[in-house]
């Protein structure tokens, strides 16, 4: 016994077979081209060249250079060498509202106002940011109350290439270089990392 059902579906079948061949032909052929009158690449075949193009390119690579880190160095004199995003520079308020930011203060004249206050704002619950900052005398968490804020390390050098790494609380001040108890060498301040 034959089902009407089958027939109808071979049907179908064979109807979706020859449009996938015409179409393919269609497709790795294309249109005349006005201007030869030769065929011009379908999409079948542009996609195979481009594959092959694709396939001789050189890969991208995130080195997690810091965007518009020439620009920032050249107006604020802050030099901001990379990192992964989530800790980014921002613009200290002015005023008694602090709004949760990393501050770092330094002797020298860097910053937008250049009087030697940078700020920092962290974007997500850890951070990473590579950068230079001479003179560097005290690092404030960007907890406004305690308990709040995220945990914070700072990577600091001399001139004479001692390094050190400071615990920075995350709603209070750590005092560094020269501000430091007792009284250190300059420091400049290499990186921020910061935890939840």
């Amino acid at each position: 016994m034959r089902l009407p059902g089958r027939s109808l579906l071979a049907a179908g079948v064979a109807s979706l077979a020859v449009t996938g061949v015409v179409t393919g032909a269609v497709l790795a052929h294309g249109e005349p081209s006005a201007a030869t009158g030769r065929p011009t690449l379908g999409l079948a075949a542009a996609q195979n060249a481009s594959a092959a193009t694709d396939d001789q390119q050189p890969p991208l690579v995130e080195d997690y250079t810091y965007p518009g880190a020439d620009r920032i160095l050249a107006t604020d004199n802050v030099l901001l060498v990379s990192g992964d995003g989530h800790i980014v520079y921002a613009t200290c308020p002015t005023g008694p509202d602090t709004i949760g930011l990393i501050w770092v203060t330094t002797s020298e004249h860097v910053g937008p106002a250049h009087n030697g206050k940078v700020c920092f704002r962290v974007l997500g619950a850890s951070g990473q940011l590579s950068l230079k900052i001479p003179a560097v005398y005290s690092i404030r968490g960007d907890g406004l109350n305690p308990g709040e804020g995220h945990k914070l390390k700072a990577a600091l050098t001399t001139d004479a290439g001692v390094h050190t790494t400071v615990d920075v609380p995350s709603d209070g001040t750590t005092q560094v270089g020269v501000a430091a108890t007792p009284s250190g060498d300059p420091t400049t301040l290499l990186e921020l990392k910061t935890a939840s």
